[in-house]
């Protein structure tokens, strides 16, 4: 990431944790572009009317597009608030007709630079989920860190895996501890050390608050939860959320799963400890009375997609095309 806290163009992440190039977003672009002339969209726009979309961004590389993002939104949607999700929750009453939620995992520092004064001048509420680990210091993400010390010399021995783009899937899939020991030996053997990279203060959290946007638990460290054991799900769980109600003068209530996948022990934890929503990230639009407030989906969304995609990905099109293609293949 540079230092001004956006993500690189040529690379940026999906829900999922993914590193993607600009020939990936080129070509998704591209099938956006073709899929808003389907004939089925009309019908997909009017099935989203009565759907919740909330879209999870990440950060936000090109302001130009996001506002042009945010414009739609306020012509073709309904913005709405975490409290009003909550509310909607509470009184099992659904949201208004084409309700969008805009929400940031990770907590980058663009949120605050970038996405805060375009959200602020249009006066549409939002959620960053942050990492709380990171708050405060110089410290780069560790996805990002792991790819920069792989391709300055670092080495591990569980990742002699060829080609690099393989780096990112091989740390995930690891059980936790042996993705730290893998990280700490990239640390070691690398020749350079990664760039320091400005994170969020506890002051800019209040920040954000203060200017609509909610902030939210997303874990100590970004872990992938499926792959810890019981006592870390829960510390990371934990740990961020009493940083959190430090900082913040008062509990959170909303959750992002890293990585965006649904963990029941994770749940459990979040039941115990009063959390009323948590969020996935499976590409999916979600009904507008969540059936399962622990358990809502979002709609993967990064800041340079074309107006034109963003519509299909709102449509619900975009996201469906995207299941039927991965079961063709399958």
């Amino acid at each position: 990431m540079h230092g001004d806290g956006t993500h690189r163009d040529s690379a940026r992440r999906d829900g999922g944790g993914r590193h993607r190039t600009a020939v990936d977003t080129e070509q998704q672009d591209a099938r956006g572009e073709w899929l808003r002339f389907a004939p089925v969209q009309p019908l997909f726009r009017a099935r989203a009317a009565q759907r919740l979309a909330v879209l999870a961004y990440h950060g936000v590389t090109d302001h130009r597009s996001f506002g042009a993002q945010l414009d739609r939104l306020q012509r073709l949607a309904t913005p709405v608030s975490l409290g009003a999700v909550l509310q909607a929750v509470t009184e099992r009453r659904p949201l208004p007709p084409r309700s969008v939620l805009v929400t940031f995992d990770d907590a980058d520092r663009s949120v605050l630079t970038h996405a805060l004064p375009a959200l602020d001048a249009r006066g549409i509420p939002a959620t960053a989920f942050v990492i709380s680990e990171l708050i405060g210091t110089e410290r780069p993400f560790w996805w990002h860190e792991a790819d920069f010390l792989a391709r300055h010399g670092g080495r591990a021995r569980s990742l002699d895996c060829g080609h690099p783009s393989q780096l990112l899937p091989r740390l995930k899939a690891m059980p936790d501890p042996d993705r730290r020991r893998s990280l700490h030996e990239l640390r070691v053997s690398a020749d350079r050390r990664p760039p320091r990279q400005e994170q969020l203060t506890p002051a800019d959290l209040l920040a954000l608050r203060d200017g609509g946007v909610a902030i939210g638990n997303h874990t100590q460290g970004h872990p992938c939860l499926g792959r810890c054991d019981d006592d870390t799900v829960r510390t990371e769980i934990t740990g961020a959320h009493e940083a959190l109600t430090r900082w913040l003068g008062e509990p959170p209530i909303a959750f992002a799963y890293p990585d965006g996948g649904h963990d029941v022990r994770a749940e459990t934890v979040l039941q115990e400890l009063g959390y009323r929503l948590g969020f996935l990230s499976d590409h999916r639009l979600g009904p507008r009375l969540p059936s399962h407030p622990l358990q809502i989906s979002r709609l993967q969304v990064d800041s340079t997609t074309s107006t034109r995609r963003f519509d299909t990905i709102l449509s619900g099109l975009e996201p469906a095309y995207r299941r039927w293609r991965r079961q063709a293949v399958a």
